[in-house]
């Protein structure tokens, strides 16, 4: 299990006498072969990430490597972190007249971001934004958005842990979110959310007006 991510209550749920790795120290390799043992032992192996592994999981490399092994593996999706960061705002993405795209992404750091996919570039679409592994360089990110399109007075969330018990949560605009991130003691485990969506009037949505028609209820006259 991903220790620097994975909430340790969930192992309470492991079946009794399972043997239980973190990951969070070892390599790529030495979870290869942890999973090889098992194999070998006609055992089951539980890979546990958090969040939806599809997005920014580093499952890929681990996957193509159960598939040159031979090995049958399931994957399960999950919840990724930027939704459960909207539960946590009680805040919808999408909101009619407002923002109709989401833009799932994250600054660059060690991994590198195409130039293409900088969060200046991205930042020219006005679109919802959710920036994952960067609450580290909040100014950085800020000081992008302004200079790639966003105002100052843009809302900005920041979720801290989010579904977790100790979850915490920061909002601002571009302008000042650095400074309370700061103050609040963020540094990890972060989803950063950009959006007019977060303080705005919106239209109401077209589906549940009245004078609509669809496939399950007639327009009222």
């Amino acid at each position: 299990y991903a220790g620097s991510l994975v909430n340790p209550a969930l192992l309470d749920l492991c079946k009794e006498g399972a043997a239980i790795h973190d990951s969070a120290s070892m390599t790529l390799d030495e979870v290869l072969a942890v999973i090889d043992a098992a194999e070998q032992q006609g055992k089951t192996t539980v890979r546990l990430h958090t969040g939806d592994p599809s997005v920014y999981g580093a499952i890929q490399e681990q996957m193509d490597a159960f598939k040159k092994r031979g090995y049958d593996y399931d994957v399960t999706p999950g919840v990724s972190s930027c939704f459960a960061t909207a539960a946590a705002l009680k805040q919808e993405y999408t909101l009619p007249g407002i923002s109709q795209t989401l833009i799932i992404t994250r600054g660059a750091g060690r991994t590198p971001v195409p130039e293409a996919e900088s969060l200046k570039a991205l930042a020219a679409h006005g679109a919802t934004m959710c920036i994952y592994l960067s609450v580290s360089m909040i100014d950085e990110v800020a000081k992008e958005l302004i200079a790639g399109g966003y105002e100052k007075a843009t809302p900005i969330a920041v979720v801290q842990r989010a579904s977790w018990p100790d979850e915490q949560i920061v909002r601002g605009t571009l302008a000042d979110i650095a400074e309370k991130v700061r103050a609040a003691g963020i540094t990890r485990q972060a989803m950063i959310v950009v959006s007019r969506c977060l303080d705005a009037d919106y239209d109401l949505s077209r589906h549940y007006a009245p004078e609509f028609s669809h496939g399950y209820r007639q327009a009222s006259k």
